[in-house]
């Protein structure tokens, strides 16, 4: 597409892969709101409230790296239908949960279908865009898949305030039933398998203890410690096992994650500053709604309102920001934009009781949310423009893994940073950490990344 209409076909991708993605992002997050509704309904205390959001992150960001490979081999839109279908389906027990229990393991299977959806995604894009156009493209899934992040605690503080807690799940019947006669269309879209592909069984198998075992550990040292068995021996199982997977994909001749990747400037660079911002990002979120709830005495949906905000400046600014990006490079995006980040949440600094959310809060979540919309695009453009179309599958899995996973680990410190209740001093010690990390990503793209001399998605661009 050199022209700025996209063709029928290309609006069909845009809105397939926008609709998958969005689902998963958001279930990463909807259900914070809801927990202690839950927590009323089902019982079980904090153990079982903790597990309802991590089974779901665990299964997601260990499994990432294996969608990607199936992706690559089996089709985009192949693997899209089984993880709509397999979302879809298992939204449906989450909702029907008849204990903690059941709801738990229910989150963990919808994990491994919602890490089917977003590698998936990303790949279609950059097979059916090019050029400029593929920025544009990409601007606009950031923008709602990184809305949907942000926008997640709006629609759990309605669901529990207005309606129950269930509804969270049952409202992505809507949707899939919306995107599936589409999604169908698109499988002329699948190549055929290369005849000899193998999977990396191997691989798949090391990813999953590495990856597991150190998401099991950090999200287990909240309630016993770093001292119990429970905790170390599943963090030394992990260190082992990403260990043994990076010497096994150094030499395997079919690896799932092909470390010659990392070897490409700009997607090395761009997975660090990967790291940083989207560590912030949970981080900070995360602590800051619970402080308007549990300390300056919000509801539910008046949280979500009251981080609402960032969300539109996504939803109007990205694509823009993902057209300039791919005219300009993304380099200075990504430098100036979790600049921006930091600065809003400095801003936060001020907050205290009474809180006034309008002097207080609202301008550090401007100045924030313009600089995560001047980020999100940019930076996804660089790292899947960087690595070639048919290795887009695993291109996009591997960020994506490293997103969520960095996500899951901040959310993880954030008790050793408030200790354990959150407090106005708390928030602010939170804020301060979560501009460093944004600081930390803008000093990693300024350094890293490297503008091409042609256009975004026309090649390796290698350093």
């Amino acid at each position: 597409m050199s022209g700025t209409a996209m063709t029928a076909l290309e609006k069909r991708v845009l809105y397939v892969t926008i609709v998958a993605s969005f689902m998963a992002f958001l279930d990463s997050s909807v259900v914070n709101l809801a927990l202690p509704a839950i927590g009323r309904e089902l019982g079980g205390g904090l153990v079982v409230q903790q597990w309802v959001v991590d089974a779901y992150l665990l299964t997601l960001g260990t499994l990432i790296l294996v969608a990607g490979t199936l992706s690559d081999q089996f089709g985009r839109v192949r693997v899209l239908q089984w993880g709509l279908a397999g979302f879809t389906a298992t939204s449906v027990v989450c909702g029907l949960a008849w204990s903690g229990e059941s709801l738990i393991v229910a989150r963990g299977l919808q994990g491994v279908a919602g890490a089917l959806l977003v590698p998936s995604s990303l790949a279609l894009i950059v097979a059916v865009f090019s050029g400029p156009a593929q920025s544009v493209a990409i601007g606009k899934w950031s923008a709602w898949t990184s809305g949907a992040i942000v926008a997640a605690p709006l629609l759990g503080g309605i669901s529990v305030d207005l309606l129950t807690w269930r509804v969270i799940f049952f409202l992505n019947i809507v949707p899939a039933v919306a995107v599936w006669p589409v999604l169908r269309r698109l499988r002329v879209l699948d190549a055929e398998r290369v005849p000899g592909s193998t999977i990396d069984v191997t691989g798949t198998i090391l990813a999953i203890i590495g990856l597991g075992g150190i998401v099991y550990a950090f999200i287990e040292r909240g309630n016993l410690g770093w001292g119990s068995p429970q905790v170390w021996l599943p963090l030394a199982a992990g260190v082992a096992g990403l260990a043994a997977f990076i010497v096994h994909e150094a030499r395997t001749p079919a690896p799932m994650m092909p470390l010659r990747l990392f070897a490409v400037r700009n997607f090395g660079w761009g997975n660090i500053a990967t790291a940083a911002i989207y560590g912030a990002l949970s981080l900070g979120f995360f602590v800051l709604g619970l402080f308007l709830q549990q300390v300056a005495g919000l509801g539910a949906t008046a949280a979500g309102l009251a981080l609402l905000p960032p969300t539109l400046l996504l939803l109007i600014l990205s694509a823009r920001m993902g057209a300039l990006s791919g005219r300009f490079g993304s380099r200075w995006f990504m430098t100036v934009g979790p600049l921006l980040c930091a600065a809003g949440f400095l801003l936060l600094l001020g907050a205290g009781l009474p809180l006034d959310y309008f002097g207080e809060v609202l301008p550090g979540l401007l100045v924030f949310g313009l600089g995560l919309a001047v980020t999100v695009a940019p930076l996804t453009a660089a790292i899947l423009g960087s690595v070639d179309p048919k290795e887009a599958g695993i291109g996009s899995a591997v960020n994506n893994a490293v997103a969520r996973i960095a996500g899951l680990v901040g959310v993880a410190f954030a008790g050793l940073i408030t200790g354990p209740v959150i407090t106005t001093s708390g928030l602010h010690a939170t804020v301060a950490v979560t501009a460093a990390l944004f600081a930390l990503g803008a000093l990693c793209s300024a350094v890293g990344i490297r503008n091409p001399a042609v256009a975004v998605g026309e090649g390796l661009q290698r350093a």
